[in-house]
């Protein structure tokens, strides 16, 4: 029954505000508001000029947040792609099969219903404009989970912000400009594309999200401020994306859109790293309130008061039928919500008292802990060390545990996320197969970092991120391989993208599934330098790129099911067999 209850929110906020609906509960297409969401990475609480940040100046999201409401208490994720997930389908991430960042488990399952495919359902045009990072292969790719555009990358970061190779529906595409200008200027160009029509855009920024890279006009201002590089840089980013959003919300208005369309603007969790943030406890990746409370606003003129206040719970599982009740979709082939319509907080009315969990993945095994439990008063933390307890009313800043002097408040708490937590995962969490076959993937990447792989095989950065490699491929016992479902016999030509130093040349390398093999022979030097990276302000987190080159190992028909495509080296010759990026598959005519 509480599932159930998020559409009778929906069904109940159609009436609180006042909208013209047909008796299905379809608006008719003039009545419809057009959506713009803006989301940004890795922007704390605390990166506002206007929640008291003594250094930022964010005018235009300041102004913004004062023309609709600002929610006070608004919580996410800990991490970026379980938060996106979540925001997309109204649904716990780990529902959707989104447990972590990268290796496959940030990918959210195609049958989720996400905003962009109840939109198109509903006669909208759709856009992304941004980072994704929920899948990067059909239909996990946006383009397979409703945007008619997607302008931006399907991974967890980005290393290049100044004249980016970006992606436009699976083709890449050179850019001239800083990244946050760029996908700003494609989302301008879609609404104005669609200014007869409904849609929905949706631009989730990668910025303030490191390396961090920033024009120098924007990092100058805040080092000569005498911040470190990294704040410096971060607070560049922000009132870059300041600026930015600045521009959508005046080309609206130039478009005479602004009071038919309701702009949202929120970010993916709490600040990566230390740095202003209301001395709330915890950061990126923390389930304490620091990594978890963001900003979230919402304006749509003549519907929603002007500088209006919610300071009860709400959360990115809520937008998804928020979202639904207000533009009146009629949608169908949804799964069971997670959140409620927020309309009634909109409308000064009130719901029911509720509970937000969240969790995040550590290691590489699905556990219980790290998680947490919010409700208006209390938050319950869950860890490996032993749970803990705070009122976050009398201590917001969670300095003091009250576990042991409540010890049946804290058992009603566990009780309660371990019930949650039992049922979020019941569905098991596990790193997809990559699909294969289907007619609107024509070039399908293999990259290293959802590969598995044994023996001396390991990432050159360790952790897998975003861009990484592997190496230390050494051995003919060693083997890489990644798992894949193909829905449909196809052919590829098999591309294998790796760098090998002229010491190392000759060794014969096997790309193989079960009963077929094809093979080559690595007769080409190429080991270049790691790209200059010298407009990065301050040390990175992730793994720096270099170039590849190319070795064609031939045609291979992948036939309908799942199984494994695998590399081996039959034969080396020098120290290794060569680095590996990726297998590259392109379907054969």
């Amino acid at each position: 029954m509480r599932r159930l209850g998020a559409w009778v929110h929906i069904f109940v906020s159609l009436f609180i505000m006042g909208l013209p609906f047909a008796i299905n509960g379809q608006s008719t297409k003039r009545d419809q508001p057009n959506v713009v969401f803006i989301l940004t990475d890795d922007q704390g609480w605390g990166d506002l000029s206007l929640h008291g940040n003594p250094w930022l100046k964010t005018p235009h999201i300041d102004q913004f947040a004062a023309e609709g409401a600002q929610f006070d208490r608004f919580f996410v994720s800990p991490l970026c792609a379980p938060s996106r997930a979540s925001f997309l389908t109204g649904r716990y991430h780990l529902r959707t099969g989104t447990a972590t960042v990268t290796g496959g488990l940030e990918t959210m399952r195609s049958e989720e219903l996400t905003l962009a495919e109840a939109f198109k359902q509903n006669g909208y045009r759709t856009g992304c404009f941004g980072k994704w990072h929920n899948g990067e292969h059909y239909p996990e790719h946006p383009n397979g989970q409703g945007f008619d555009e997607f302008f931006g990358f399907c991974g967890g970061h980005w290393n290049k912000y100044f004249d980016a190779l970006l992606e436009r529906n699976g083709q890449p595409v050179k850019t001239k400009g800083y990244i946050t200008d760029v996908l700003t200027n494609e989302a301008l160009a879609f609404i104005e594309k669609n200014k007869d029509q409904p849609f929905f855009c949706y631009i989730p920024f990668n910025a303030p999200h490191g390396p961090f890279i920033v024009p120098d006009a924007y990092f100058n201002k805040y080092a000569s401020q005498g911040l470190d590089n990294r704040t410096a840089s971060v607070y560049g980013m922000c009132e870059n994306i300041d600026d930015n959003v600045g521009k959508i919300l005046e080309r609206l208005k130039s478009l005479k859109l602004a009071d038919n369309t309701i702009v949202i603007f929120s970010t993916d969790n709490g600040p990566a790293g230390k740095r202003f943030n209301g001395d709330m406890k915890g950061t990126k990746g923390s389930v304490h309130e620091g990594g978890v409370r963001v900003p979230f606003f919402i304006r749509w003129p003549g519907h929603i008061t002007p500088n209006s206040k919610v300071s009860q719970l709400a959360g990115h599982i809520d937008v998804f039928p928020t979202l639904v009740g207000m533009c009146g979709l009629n949608v169908t082939g949804n799964l069971p919500l997670d959140g409620v319509s927020l309309v009634p907080y909109l409308q000064q009315q009130s719901l029911p008292e509720r509970q937000l969990y969240t969790h995040v993945y550590k290691g590489n095994k699905l556990k219980s802990a790290p998680g947490a439990v919010r409700s208006s008063q209390y938050r319950f933390i869950h860890a490996d060390a032993g749970d803990s307890l705070y009122d976050m009313i009398r201590d917001p800043s969670q300095k003091k545990d009250i576990s042991k002097a409540s010890p049946d408040l804290l058992k009603s708490f566990r009780i309660s996320y371990d019930q949650w937590f039992a049922d979020v995962t019941k569905k098991g969490i596990g790193r997809p197969p990559i699909s294969t076959g289907f007619p609107e993937a024509y070039t399908i990447v293999l990259p290293a970092t959802e590969a598995y792989f044994n023996h001396s095989i390991q990432y050159k950065g360790k952790n897998g991120f975003a861009h990484d490699w592997l190496i230390n491929w050494k051995s003919t016992t060693d083997s890489i391989w990644w798992e894949l479902h193909s829905v449909k016999e196809t052919e590829y030509l098999v591309t294998l993208f790796y760098t090998c130093p002229r010491e190392d040349i000759g060794a014969t390398i096997k790309a193989g599934i079960p009963g077929t093999a094809i093979t080559a022979s690595v007769t080409h030097a190429f080991d270049p330098p790691l790209d200059d990276f010298s407009q990065e302000r301050a040390a990175r987190e992730g793994q720096p790129d270099k170039q590849w080159t190319s070795l064609p190992i031939g045609k291979m028909k992948l036939p309908a099911g799942q199984y494994r495509l695998y590399l081996q080296a039959p034969e080396v010759k020098g120290k290794q067999v060569a680095e590996v990026q990726a297998v590259v598959l392109k379907r054969v005519n």
